[in-house]
C-alpha cells in the first residue's frame, strides 16, 4: 500500500510544471494562469513531503527529497511574488479571486520573517480596500507572533515538537476565548479548523495548560 502511494504521489510531481517553465508575464489578463502555477509549484512538493511524513516520519530521508523541491521552488516563486505586488500592488478582486490571494498568502507565508513584516501594511490595505479577507491577514500576524516567540491570537500556527516527536498547536493567547474571537472576524471553530487542517484534536484544557508553561517560562527569562 505504501508503494502504491508513493507511486502516485511522484506520478503527481512529475505532471506538475517544472520550475524552469517560463511563466507568464504579471499583466491582469493572465493573472489566474500566473498563480495557478506558482499555486501548482509551491504546494505539490509540501503535500507529497506531508504523505512522506505520514508514512516514514518528519525526519526521513524520504520526506527531506520534497522539502529540498519544495524550497528550491519557493525561492523562485517568492520573487515572482515581490515583483507582482512591487510593480502592481495588491490585485483587486475583479481580476484575482480567493484562490488566487490564497496563492499570494501562502508563499508569503512560507518566507523569511523580514519580508513578511514588510507586506504585512500592504496586507492591512488590502483588507480595508476588501481585496483580501481577514482571515489572510491573521494567519500572517499568527505565523509572525509564533516567529517572534509570542503568543499566537487565533491558533492556526502547528509546531513540530522534536522532543515528543509530534505535531501541537503553538501556544495561545487566552484559549479558553479564541473561538469567539475567531467568530468576530468570520472564522469557524478552532477544533474544526485544526481537524479538517491537520487532522489534530484541540483540548482546550491541554491547551490552557500549555499556555501557562509558556507564559512562566517568558516571565522566567525576562528576569
Amino acid at each position: 500500500m505504501k508503494y502504491l502511494l508513493i507511486s502516485t504521489l511522484l506520478l503527481a510531481i512529475a505532471c506538475s510544471p517544472q520550475q524552469n517553465s517560463k511563466a507568464p508575464s504579471n499583466t491582469p489578463e493572465n493573472l489566474t494562469t500566473f498563480l495557478d502555477t506558482i499555486w501548482q509549484m509551491e504546494q505539490e512538493p509540501i503535500s507529497i513531503r506531508d504523505s512522506l511524513i505520514k508514512i516514514y516520519g518528519a525526519e526521513s530521508a524520504e520526506a527531506a527529497v520534497y522539502q529540498k523541491i519544495y524550497k528550491e521552488n519557493h525561492a523562485v516563486n517568492i520573487q515572482k511574488i515581490r515583483n507582482l505586488l512591487d510593480t502592481h500592488g495588491w490585485p483587486d478582486t475583479t481580476i484575482n479571486d480567493t484562490q488566487g490571494n490564497h496563492t499570494i498568502c501562502n508563499v508569503l507565508q512560507h518566507s523569511e520573517q523580514e519580508t513578511r513584516e514588510h507586506y504585512i501594511p500592504l496586507m492591512k490595505q488590502a483588507v480595508l480596500d476588501q481585496k483580501l479577507e481577514a482571515r489572510f491577514l491573521v494567519r500572517a500576524q499568527d505565523r509572525l507572533a509564533t516567529d517572534k516567540g509570542e503568543l499566537q491570537i487565533y491558533g492556526g500556527q502547528m509546531k513540530y515538537y522534536p522532543e515528543t516527536k509530534s505535531f501541537n498547536v503553538w501556544p495561545v493567547y487566552d484559549p479558553a476565548n479564541i473561538d469567539k474571537r475567531r467568530a468576530e472576524i468570520g472564522l469557524g471553530p478552532i477544533a474544526e479548523f485544526l481537524k479538517n487542517r491537520f487532522d489534530f484534536e484541540w483540548d482546550l484544557e491541554e491547551q490552557i495548560k500549555r499556555t501557562e508553561e509558556f507564559e512562566s517560562e517568558r516571565l522566567q527569562e525576562n528576569e
